[in-house]
């Protein structure tokens, strides 16, 4: 396919580039012969990596279940293609620098009539080439991390909220939401166990799961049954559906394949101990009082699926009423839920995955994911109206979690 040519040639593209600068810089005979040997493995290794990678994908396809293998091949193949991108970034500003000052020379020459001898464009500065490298080195090492330990390395997210008509029997009510599970990436079953441990010591009065307990197939999460099946809150388990629980992304062989994936996805909700709901909501009681939980299908921004139906979620519910929420995809709270004439108090999502890298320390908090969702992770409110956007307990794509690391959210609801 001719459109496979461009990324291609992109990357080789880079490849050249990167490999002739630095050359330039550290292959002549002053410069030390081991440095140009190191660096000249590493780029080496990398376009092997990385070729490897794109053979394997292209033969093998998809796989329905990622193996310890192709996520260390895929996920050393974004390392490098990361790395050397940052070093080109400052390369090519050297290079529009170099290239400034020839024409600034040029045409000051021409100016004043020099024109026996032509200006030849600065040699490369070494500074800057260590610079360069330097600045590859953080993604290098971060991505190397996220690959091998941060995918498994579970945050506890807790949240506090306050309301004035929350049912006094529900004040200290402890929620656990998890989201995004994404099975079929899974490569280290002990790691997803030690995560699920976590869940069971907050002890919640409700365990809640917003949706992608798949990549793609039904069968990838059979492996880590028994682990879900093993969680329990004394109000119970409920769950719903994501984008990618209705198998649209693979290639079936018939429309009856794919409904019996979904079917067996449905049943493994019921085989762990949750209760999926899609478009509707359950009664939840604690001393006499009640509570509204509701869920819907997924319902997103085009092309992802809009199955889900508020409306019909919410028949039935008063207006006096205290409502949660879970809703896949944040859009839906802002398209949906905050201009329904229904008050929900508040709505958990997940989705973002807070595009599985970005930076969150004190004072500082940003993803790619903010490009396209503007509620990407954490908690958002708009009057008397919340929402929490899990980044999600799984991966998917790039095998690892580089400073946006996986999430089990303890949200606690106290009466002001």
């Amino acid at each position: 396919m001719w459109y496979a040519l461009i990324p291609l040639s992109l990357w080789l593209g880079l490849e050249f580039y990167v490999f002739k600068s630095l050359r330039s810089v550290y292959g002549n005979p002053a410069s030390s012969r081991s440095t140009w040997k190191a660096l000249r493995f590493l780029l080496f290794l990398g376009f092997v990596i990385v070729l490897a990678t794109i053979v394997y994908f292209a033969i093998q396809g998809r796989p329905m279940r990622a193996s310890t293998g192709s996520n260390l091949l895929l996920g050393l193949s974004f390392t490098f293609l990361i790395t050397k991108f940052t070093l080109a970034i400052v390369l090519l500003l050297e290079d529009l620098f170099r290239l400034g000052q020839w024409l600034f020379s040029t045409l000051r020459h021409a100016a004043v009539g020099k024109s026996e001898r032509s200006i030849e464009m600065l040699s490369r500065r070494r500074f800057l080439s260590r610079l360069g490298l330097i600045l590859a080195a953080i993604p290098f090492s971060s991505f190397l991390y996220g690959i091998t330990k941060g995918k498994y390395a579970y945050q506890l997210h807790k949240t506090t909220l306050h309301f004035p008509d929350l049912p006094p029997a529900f004040d200290g009510f402890r929620i656990v939401q998890l989201s995004d599970v994404h099975s079929g990436s899974f490569d280290d079953a002990e790691a997803v166990q030690r995560g699920l441990e976590l869940v069971g010591e907050q002890q919640p009065d409700l365990l809640l799961f917003t949706g992608d307990l798949v990549n793609d197939y039904a069968t990838e999460i059979v492996p880590y049954k028994g682990f879900f099946s093993a969680l329990s809150a004394p109000l119970g388990k409920f769950s719903v559906l994501g984008n990618h629980d209705y198998g649209e992304y693979p290639k079936w062989n018939s429309q009856e394949e794919r409904q019996a994936n979904f079917e067996a996805l449905v049943q493994h909700h019921a085989d762990m101990g949750f209760d999926l709901l899609r478009n509707r909501h359950v009664r939840l009681e604690r001393n006499g009082e009640s509570l509204v939980l509701a869920g819907v299908e997924n319902w997103g921004r085009r092309p992802f699926p809009q199955y889900g139906d508020l409306d019909k979620a919410l028949e039935g519910v008063e207006s006096q009423d205290f409502v949660l929420l879970m809703s896949h995809d944040p859009t839906h709270w802002d398209e949906k839920v905050l201009n329904h004439p229904r008050q929900v108090h508040l709505t958990m999502s997940g989705h973002t995955h807070g595009a599985q890298m970005g930076v969150e320390i004190p004072g500082v908090k940003w993803s790619p994911s903010s490009w396209v969702y503007p509620r990407w992770a954490g908690l958002y409110k708009e009057g008397l109206r919340y929402l929490y956007v899990n980044r999600g307990f799984g991966f998917i794509g790039f095998p690892g979690r580089v400073g946006i690391w996986p999430e089990i959210a303890l949200i606690e609801l106290r009466r002001a």
